[in-house]
C-alpha cells in the first residue's frame, strides 16, 4: 500500500454513486437471501411479512423489510443453538469470535462472528483508520480494557492489518498508561471522548505532565459516544494533547458503519460500500431522503453473515448532508454525526432536548471543567432542570459571573432554563468507557 494514497480501498470509497447504488442492491439482496435460507428467526419475520427475497427488485423494495430491534434480540438469546438462537447463520463450530454489547440500556446482546466476519470488521476499520491518516510508522496505544465488549478490538487488528506497531494497554490505570505512552512515544491511540479528556486531567494534575508536550501523540479516534464532533469537546482534545481527533461511529450488532476523514469535514463519512443507511422520521416512519432533516439510522451490514444485521433499528439520531467532502470519497456525510439517540432526545417543557447540546455550552466556556452531570425530574408539575458542574480553580472566585452565563448560553443554545449546582473540582463521577452524565428521574429506573 502507497503510504501517500488518502484511500485504503481507492476503488470503493470514490465509487459513483449510480455504481455505488447498484452494489449496495446487489448486497442487499444477497444477504436478505443469505439470512431467509439460513436462519430461522430471518425467515420467520419475513414470511409474516409477506416478502420473500425475490421482492426485492430495487432499492425502493428495501424498506419493504421488516426492521430488527435490540428488543427482537434478547427472547431469542439462549434458545438452541445455545447461546445465539435462531438468528444464528452458521454451524456452531464456525464461530470464531464471541462479543456482546455493553448492556447499557439493559441486558446486552450477544455477538457471535465466523472469520470471515472478523476480517470484514478489521477492514472497515482499516479503512477508517487510513482515512485518518493512520499509517504503518505509527506506533498505536489502545488504552482500553480488553474485555467481552466489542471495545477497540477491531480497531486493534485493523492497525496490525496496515501495519502500524500496536501496544495492548489493557491492565494498566490511567497513570501506567500515560507514562507507557511517554516511554514507548506513541503516537495515536484510540478512547472515549470521556476517557481522553480524563487521561489530561490525570496526566496534568496527578503526574505532572502537560500532554500536548511530554507526549507524542498526533492523532486519536474516538467512538463510543457522541463527543468527537461536538465543537467544544474537540477543541478541549486537540488543545490538551496537540493532536488532531477524529470521530467514528458503530455498534456491535452492526459494525464500524461511519467515520471522520482527514480533511475533518465535521461530520461522518457513511461506509456505503460495507453498510446501507436509512432515515427514518421519528414520527411518521418515513424514509428521509433530503438534506438537513433528522432521523433515526435504519441500517444493513452488507456483508456480516453469522448473525445478519438487516434493516436495524439503531436508535441513533443523524442526518444527510449534500455536500461533497474536500477528501473526494463518495460516501455520503453526516453532518455533526451521531448526535443523540431516539430514547435519549427526550421533551422538557414541551421542547426537544439533546444531551449533546448541554455538553456543547459548558465545554465551550473556559473556566468550567470537562465533567457535568444533569438530573431532569418533576416537581409537581412542573420539569425541572439540574446541571452540576465544576469550576477550574482560576475561575472559582468568579462562580456567580460563571453561573449566570452558562444561564444565558444554555437558554440560548436550548431554548430551556437551569438551576446551575457548582461542585468542587474532582468531585463529580469521571468514566473510563461509556458515560452516563444524563438521568431522566421522569422515566422509570432513572
Amino acid at each position: 500500500m502507497n503510504d501517500r494514497t488518502p484511500y485504503w480501498n481507492p476503488h470503493l470509497e470514490t465509487l459513483p454513486r449510480e455504481r455505488m447504488q447498484m452494489l449496495q442492491l446487489k448486497k442487499f439482496r444477497r444477504i436478505v437471501r443469505w439470512a431467509y435460507e439460513h436462519s430461522r428467526f430471518h425467515r420467520s419475520l419475513y414470511d409474516a411479512a409477506g416478502i420473500t427475497p425475490e421482492d426485492i427488485r430495487t432499492l425502493a423494495d428495501v424498506r419493504r423489510v421488516p426492521k430488527v430491534e435490540k428488543s427482537m434480540m434478547l427472547p431469542i438469546q439462549r434458545k438452541e443453538p445455545f447461546p445465539y438462537g435462531d438468528a444464528l447463520c452458521v454451524p456452531l463450530e464456525e464461530v470464531t469470535e464471541f462479543r456482546q454489547t455493553s448492556g447499557t440500556t439493559g441486558q446486552p446482546v450477544y455477538q457471535p462472528d465466523t472469520w470471515q466476519d472478523w476480517e470484514w470488521w478489521s477492514e472497515c476499520w482499516a479503512m477508517l483508520l487510513w482515512a485518518q491518516g493512520y499509517r504503518p510508522r505509527d506506533r498505536v496505544f489502545l488504552p482500553f480494557g480488553y474485555n467481552v465488549f466489542v471495545a477497540y478490538w477491531a480497531g486493534h487488528y485493523a492497525c496490525e492489518k496496515i501495519g502500524c506497531e500496536t501496544v495492548p494497554g489493557g491492565v494498566l490505570d490511567t497513570k501506567a498508561r500515560l507514562l507507557k505512552m511517554q516511554e514507548l512515544k506513541a503516537t495515536a491511540m484510540m478512547a472515549t471522548p470521556t476517557y481522553v479528556l480524563g487521561m489530561a486531567d490525570t496526566a496534568v494534575n496527578k503526574l505532572g505532565m502537560n500532554p500536548a508536550v511530554d507526549l507524542h501523540v498526533k492523532r486519536i479516534t474516538c467512538a463510543g459516544e457522541p463527543g468527537a464532533l461536538i465543537p467544544a469537546t474537540k477543541k478541549r482534545m486537540e488543545q490538551a494533547w496537540n493532536a488532531k481527533v477524529f470521530d467514528h461511529a458503530g455498534a456491535t450488532e452492526i459494525g464500524a458503519w461511519s467515520f471522520e476523514c482527514a480533511s475533518q469535514p465535521g461530520a461522518l463519512h457513511v461506509n456505503e460500500a460495507m453498510f446501507l443507511a436509512e432515515i427514518e422520521d421519528l414520527e411518521t416512519g418515513e424514509i428521509i431522503t433530503e438534506p438537513s432533516r433528522r432521523g433515526k439510522l435504519i441500517i444493513t451490514a452488507l456483508d456480516r453473515i453469522a448473525q445478519p444485521c438487516i434493516r436495524f433499528d439503531s436508535k441513533d439520531i443523524i442526518e444527510w448532508s449534500d455536500e461533497p467532502c474536500d477528501c473526494g470519497r463518495s460516501f455520503r456525510l453526516i453532518p455533526g454525526g451521531v448526535v443523540g439517540r431516539s430514547d435519549d432526545i427526550t421533551k422538557v417543557k414541551g421542547v426537544l432536548l439533546a444531551p449533546s447540546a448541554i455538553e456543547d455550552v459548558v465545554r465551550s466556556i473556559p473556566g468550567f471543567g470537562d465533567e457535568y452531570e444533569v438530573v431532569v425530574e418533576k416537581r409537581g408539575d412542573i420539569d425541572h432542570i439540574l446541571l452540576k458542574v465544576e469550576l477550574t480553580e482560576d475561575a472559582a472566585s468568579r462562580s456567580e459571573e460563571m453561573k449566570a452565563k452558562l444561564k444565558t448560553e444554555l437558554r440560548v443554545k436550548t431554548n430551556l432554563g437551569y438551576e446551575i449546582e457548582i461542585h468542587p473540582f474532582g468531585s463529580l463521577p469521571r468514566y473510563e468507557v461509556k458515560a452516563k452524565r444524563f438521568k431522566d428521574l421522569r422515566k422509570r429506573g432513572g
